[in-house]
């Protein structure tokens, strides 16, 4: 049995729209240890003979600078915004082949 165009577009927009939101669920854990180590007072990174030390937004410290407090606010959104929108785009994905196919 042969399939015609719009079933083999349906289906490739529909694996297409899966693997956007795997992606999204296999970069929630990433973003969050990125924005996390961002988060904090420093970070160290450990490689073979050294260390090194970079200085983070220290968030939790309540006499920071407004400008450093919003700094944090937007560092913190920006997990909610990058996954949520992959998801978005995946469930575009998966919605505008059954509503326009």
């Amino acid at each position: 049995m042969e399939m015609n165009n719009r079933a083999q577009i349906f289906f490739y927009s529909l694996m297409l729209g899966i693997l956007v939101l795997v992606l999204a669920l296999a970069l929630a854990s990433p973003v969050k240890e990125i924005v996390d180590s961002t988060r904090n007072q420093s970070t160290s990174v450990l490689y073979t003979n050294q260390s090194t030390s970079s200085p983070g937004l220290d968030c939790s410290n309540s006499t920071i600078s407004i400008f450093d407090k919003g700094a944090c606010v937007v560092s913190d959104l920006s997990i909610f915004h990058f996954i949520g929108g992959l998801i978005f785009m995946a469930g575009a994905i998966i919605s505008a082949r059954l509503i326009f196919a």
